[in-house]
């Protein structure tokens, strides 16, 4: 219990130093999210099957390239602390590509 509670200290402290990029994410997104609820023909049960997709994508490439981000490698993963982080982050790259994608993808037009 004591590494997650430290993994969530670490995540506090890393958006402690990143907060005016999250808050201009959450600004844009939710503009996002307001010009496709308004925009009609938005279809978001149409869209959903694309943006499920790219973020699972997203989300098997995150797999495989964080630890070389973070300086180390898929073989110095031992302890299973370790991979809950490694698909915890990889899991959070994929809702944020879904997050972004989904509004996206139900503003699409169909090609006439």
């Amino acid at each position: 219990m004591y590494e997650f509670w430290l993994v969530l200290n670490i995540l506090w402290e890393i958006a402690l130093g990143l907060w005016p990029l999250l808050l201009l994410a959450a600004v844009l997104w939710a503009v996002l999210l307001v010009t496709a609820w308004r925009r009609p023909g938005t279809r978001w049960r149409a869209g959903l099957p694309l943006s499920a997709g790219l973020s699972v994508a997203v989300a098997l490439v995150a797999l495989l390239l964080v630890p070389g981000w973070t300086k180390s490698s898929l073989s110095e993963m031992a302890y299973w602390v370790d991979w809950a982080n490694l698909l915890a982050l990889a899991g959070g790259f994929g809702v944020a590509a879904l997050a972004w994608t989904w509004p996206l993808a139900a503003m699409r037009r169909r090609p006439q």
